[in-house]
């Protein structure tokens, strides 16, 4: 471990909500441990880890736990991913990963883009950003649940595709919160933001709150466009 990461051990407290010891599908085509960073500033129906949501917690890791497992791990994986919650709405985020960067970890982050000046900070320690669009910039607050949250998720992409770092722009699609026209929208933003690869997941219910109901079997066919991703570089329903 290098002195760096030795100082920086007991004074980064970053809020640890969980971690996820071997992942292959939190960043694509590695092999990457998961930290789930406590604490989110929005309300989505759907999220899948709303015990994240509040900025603190009963029970989380600590921090030198989650690096001395991280060392023990040195050359098995090939990087480790920020995730939550949100993790930029931390202030010790920057010193936590400039620590396990230090260690020898290639870096990916997952945001949905709610601290513009923080992203800006964070990019040049970061080697690939999966990122969050929730909706039609301009209807962000149905699911979020937060009045012009779509402002900053819009700033933080467009510097993110500045940045020319390696990125997997990515929507949830539930068709109660969302309908045809609002991805069809969507999609026309991106491209015109100059998006190249784009995922349309879709909404699984398991671990979601009991208020996000389940898809009826009907609705388990996104029904998009056959065409709808041609204009992408790299298109993917998951």
């Amino acid at each position: 471990m290098s002195g760096n990461a030795s100082l920086n051990r007991n004074s980064t407290e970053l809020r640890v909500g969980g971690l996820a010891r071997l992942s292959s599908c939190d960043w694509p085509g590695k092999l990457a441990a998961t930290i789930f960073c406590q604490g989110c500033a929005w309300d989505c129906a759907y999220c899948h880890n709303p015990g994240l949501r509040p900025m603190q917690a009963e029970t989380q890791i600590a921090w030198p736990e989650v690096l001395a497992f991280l060392e023990s791990r040195l050359g098995l994986l090939d990087g480790v991913v920020f995730s939550g919650g949100e993790p930029t709405l931390q202030p010790a985020l920057l010193d936590a990963i400039k620590t396990v960067r230090n260690l020898g970890f290639r870096i990916g982050l997952h945001t949905a883009g709610m601290v513009p000046a923080r992203l800006e900070r964070l990019l040049p320690c970061i080697d690939w950003v999966g990122f969050d669009v929730k909706a039609p910039f301009g209807v962000y607050s149905r699911i979020t649940g937060v009045n012009e949250s779509g402002t900053n998720a819009i700033v933080s992409l467009q510097m993110l595709l500045a940045s020319g770092i390696s990125y997997e722009v990515r929507t949830t699609f539930h068709p109660t919160l969302l309908s045809l026209f609002d991805m069809l929208e969507l999609r026309d933003q991106l491209l015109a933001l100059s998006v190249t690869r784009y995922v349309v997941q879709r909404f699984h219910s398991a671990g979601t709150r009991a208020s996000c109901l389940p898809l009826l079997p009907e609705q388990q066919e996104l029904g998009l466009p056959p065409d709808y991703g041609n204009n992408f570089l790299h298109f993917l329903v998951r």
